[in-house]
């Protein structure tokens, strides 16, 4: 279930490629928010006092946070190769993992992803690790951070995707006038409806059920180490579906990411959720 998510969120970061000449990352994300809202909210079908117990302001700053993510992690992927932009994405939930832990290894995994990312910082051209795109990833990962930890917040407080739902659906009104005033008429097109749809089930719909349903039969830090193979991951569908050709460098600094991530996320309690 954990690496059918994987790959069924890298699968759908790499279709959505295919609508920013289109309608802009930015409508590719109002898009994809749009449908995987309309479907989880009529799976989940949240009631009111639901989202009250759950907390009105959580439930808002858990929408932002997930706004914040795709609409940057989106600018990324237009900019760079998309196995780069996940592996310096994911210093957000690496972060959170060494953040939450007071063991002194923490210090290695931290090292080690910040060699990573140096190294990989050669591939991104003369600006490197200040380029555009890297900086966008960067950002979203950060917010990828703190939706992790908002996440934990409002599912503690109401189980299931009922809360997500409602956030999914506020994050898609956030990011409307941005989405609409970038992809104008064309949101409405046959082509870029049917890709919306296919992002927002991809990227959104699939990995929430799978990570719900796998998270009941494995131990958190067995489901963070599965977590962090998303880098490789990313490159691989990158190089298949992009023809994004990655060097050794940059392999060699996707491998220093995913090992940091596998150590730091062995035993910390918060899993990391898909962008």
């Amino acid at each position: 279930m954990v690496l059918t998510s994987i790959v069924s969120v890298q699968c759908g970061a790499a279709l959505a490629t295919d609508l920013f000449d289109q309608v802009g990352p930015e409508g590719v994300v109002f898009l994809r928010s749009a449908f995987a809202a309309a479907i989880l909210l009529a799976f989940a079908r949240p009631g009111i006092e639901e989202i009250r117990r759950a907390g009105f302001r959580q439930v808002f700053l858990f929408a932002l946070t997930f706004a914040g993510m795709n609409c940057f992690f989106y600018a990324a992927i237009a900019r760079i190769p998309l196995g780069t932009a996940v592996t310096l994405e994911f210093v957000g939930p690496l972060g959170v993992a060494i953040l939450g832990s007071r063991r002194r290894i923490d210090l290695l995994w931290a090292l080690m992803a910040a060699a990573g990312i140096a190294l990989l910082s050669d591939g991104l051209g003369s600006q490197g690790i200040f380029s555009l795109g890297a900086v966008f990833a960067l950002i979203a990962g950060v917010s990828w951070g703190l939706y992790i930890v908002q996440s934990a917040r409002v599912g503690a407080a109401l189980p299931g995707v009922g809360a997500l739902a409602v956030a999914i659906a506020i994050s898609a009104v956030l990011v409307a006038p941005l989405g609409i005033a970038e992809g104008g008429s064309d949101l409405l097109s046959a082509h870029s409806l049917a890709i919306g749809l296919a992002v927002g089930t991809m990227s959104s719909v699939i990995p929430y059920s799978l990570e719900i349903e796998a998270l009941r039969r494995l131990p958190n830090a067995v489901f963070g180490v599965l977590m962090s193979l998303e880098p490789g991951v990313a490159a691989l569908v990158g190089l298949i579906a992009l023809s994004q050709h990655l060097g050794a460098a940059e392999f060699a600094a996707i491998a220093l990411v995913v090992f940091a991530s596998a150590g730091a996320l062995r035993t910390s309690h918060p899993p990391p959720l898909d962008s």
